[in-house]
């Protein structure tokens, strides 16, 4: 039956006391950006915030896809949900009284917003009954283990909720029916029992194991896992798929861990219940744990929703299971990561550990040191690769060169594609300098073979054997004059952005500029910055400033810089637009220190590149037999400006991947 209308009065209510900060903040991360708060977007998939919420007008925007509207639409969309069914779980909530149009109806709506309510209660009243029978008789045993084997306090067994499911195949049953008085068909569809093959009576779903309470990201228990203590397999057990769980969809302890997440900026996913509750335990919270299943990019994206810049670490077993894990995971999410939409890293820890013995062993430092040193996972698939393989047999380094290509194949992002070439041909050269060009040639020619190299001269082909590996083949440009201008121009006004709208951050801007010896290279910029230089070094302007330190000194300056810029009308129409900020440039001030450093990366890139093609252009028109000297000092310059590009690039897309 469909839910009945809602009197109007109902909806209002509804509306005046559901705070939309509330509700959305329990699916998006928000942070305080001016009157109101910013987000990522979970509409639509982005790498910078342009998702605003106004808790003045109550009402959410996305600049990016359009997205809008009050906090019952934000559920609606989110939830794939109805109208009514939306005002009804916000009416329970913030307890508005429900009234409808139909008054006769009013008992079957009662009954139909009951059901999910009473699923939530009787799973809260199970993790009850598991944690009293834990610090039972019966429970000993399973208690014994959780202070024994897994070194857990009570204060952890009692934050998680741990409990026992005793042996007897009624216990659960006869507690909640004959003692609670909840209907049968209740315990069913919350998974707790199961209808025996006979059809005469049910029995527990759980018995005689640890009970583990799995929560929602709002901490109401949604079901349990449950490990054995006898030789009855499986040794861990889930509840069934409910109206309320599922496991494909559900992470453990992201409920205690989403905040963690947030305020690190990183994720966390291990394999087990207990590896997660150890690493709470010890103090790192921001760690959740897969079900059993491999890791859905589903489970992927609520992770992300939490993380400013995707930072997503998977910590599974070292053993073959867990590498498989791990390759099941990163096959799951691997559009996102070969897109670099998530900054994925694989942690293996030491003598083949998971993590709960690792800090049997180790402190939780030397676990966080680990986290900080773990290896992007594009790098931990090259290890697995060469894993157990001699590169000098000509059969095994033929396996792992093929394997290498079609690596570096699915790599979309160019950057990174080419500075992986590079670092193959590294290793498949074995130490020998002398042939990690010729590596780096014969890979980028199976990766993406270049019609103008295969028609080139000899001669040419011959030097491009010889070429030292690089972000562009000698054949080839990394991007058109085009791309140059592009990048360079967003970099140099997302920096001159920063120095007019953020004057605490000033000073770090002159330092960057003047520590990579960098000038602004397109015209209208260089005007800006040598008027920003006039203003700033004037000593009346600098007591002006000064004085107005307190309030506003952004707008200070930029007033004085406009008046100074009105003469030139054409250089003023090309800057104008810079004494303004922008809802993007809005968020990326909130990370001034990391667009600093990546803006001068970029603006650095683009002087390097050209400084790439005029080595590039000598020592291709230099025949080596005749001029092995001047075709040496080329090839080294190239080298040299290769080594700082991958650096650079490096710089830019670690340091924040998506700015440029």
């Amino acid at each position: 039956m469909q839910i009945p209308r809602l009197h109007p009065d109902t909806i209002e209510q509804v509306k005046q006391r559901a705070d939309i900060v509330d509700v959305i903040s329990e699916h998006v991360v928000l942070r305080k950006g001016g009157k109101g708060f910013v987000g990522l977007c979970p509409f639509h998939q982005e790498k910078s915030p342009s998702f605003s919420v106004s808790p003045t007008k109550q009402m959410y925007y996305c600049f990016g896809c359009n997205a809008g509207g009050d906090a019952i639409k934000f559920l609606m969309e989110i939830g794939k949900r109805s109208f009514s069914e939306v005002v009804l779980d916000l009416a329970r909530r913030y307890q508005v009284s429900v009234q409808t149009l139909e008054p006769e109806q009013r008992q079957e709506l009662q009954r139909q917003l009951s059901l999910r309510e009473q699923l939530y209660e009787v799973l809260a009243v199970s993790a009850q009954f598991y944690q009293h029978a834990l610090q039972q008789p019966q429970g000993h045993l399973a208690l014994n283990y959780l202070q024994s084997s897994r070194k857990l306090s009570i204060e952890t067994i009692q934050q998680f909720g741990l409990g026992y499911a005793p042996t007897g195949w009624e216990t659960l049953y006869r507690y909640l029916v004959e003692h609670k008085r909840y209907p049968v068909q209740l315990l069913e569809k919350a998974g707790l029992i199961r209808q025996r093959q006979s059809g005469d009576g049910y029995y527990d779903y759980f018995r005689d194991r640890l009970m583990i309470p799995i929560h929602d990201s709002q901490g109401r228990v949604i079901g349990f896992g449950g490990r054995t203590f006898s030789d009855e397999q499986p040794k861990y057990l889930n509840s069934p798929e409910t109206e309320l769980f599922n496991k494909g969809k559900t992470l453990f302890a992201l409920d205690q861990a989403k905040s963690a997440i947030s305020q690190m900026d990183q994720a966390v996913v291990v394999e087990g219940y207990f590896d997660a509750i150890a690493l709470h335990a010890a103090g790192i919270n921001n760690v959740v744990a897969s079900l059993g299943t491999a890791l859905s990019l589903e489970q992927v994206r609520q992770l992300l929703r939490y993380s400013e810049s995707k930072q997503l670490v998977l910590n599974f077993d070292a053993d073959s299971a867990g590498t498989q894990a791990a390759e099941r995971a990163i096959g799951e999410i691997a559009t996102l990561a070969y897109r670099g939409e998530v900054q994925l890293r694989i942690l293996n820890l030491p003598e083949g550990k998971d993590a709960d013995e690792y800090l049997h062993t180790y402190t939780p430092e030397h676990y966080q040191e680990l986290l900080k040193t773990a290896p992007l996972w594009l790098d931990w698939q090259i290890q697995q690769i060469l894993a157990n393989r001699d590169l000098k047999q000509a059969s095994q380094f033929q396996q792992v060169a093929q394997q290498m290509v079609k690596l570096l194949q699915q790599i979309e992002n160019r950057d990174t594609r080419n500075y992986y070439v590079g670092h193959c041909a590294e290793l498949l050269s074995l130490g020998d300098a002398r042939l990690v060009p010729l590596r780096a040639e014969n890979l980028l020619a199976q990766i993406a073979p270049v019609k103008n190299y295969q028609n080139s001269k000899p001669v040419k082909r011959q030097q491009a054997a010889l070429a030292p590996t690089s972000s562009l083949s000698p054949t080839t440009q990394a991007f058109p004059e085009k791309g140059d201008r592009s990048l360079l121009e967003q970099a140099e006004a997302l920096l001159l952005r920063i120095y007019l709208h953020c004057p605490e951050h000033r000073q770090a801007v002159s330092d960057a500029l003047k520590e990579r010896d960098l000038q602004f290279s397109l015209s209208h910029h260089r005007f800006l910055w040598r008027k920003i230089l006039e203003v700033t070094s004037e000593d009346s302007r600098q007591e002006i400033i000064h004085h107005l330190a307190i309030a506003q000194p952004q707008l200070d300056l930029i007033s004085h810089l406009q008046l100074q810029c009105l003469q030139s009308e054409e250089q003023m129409t090309q800057i104008s637009h810079l004494f303004h900020v922008d809802e993007k440039t809005q968020h990326d001030m909130l990370r001034a220190s990391q667009v600093i450093q990546a803006t001068t990366a970029c603006m650095e890139r683009v002087l390097c590149e050209k400084r790439y093609r005029h080595f590039l252009e000598l020592w291709q028109q230099t025949d080596p037999t005749t001029e092995p000297e001047q075709a040496q000092f080329y090839y080294q310059s190239l080298y040299t400006e290769q080594r700082r590009l991958q650096k650079l690039d490096r710089q830019r897309q670690f340091s924040l991947p998506d700015l440029l």
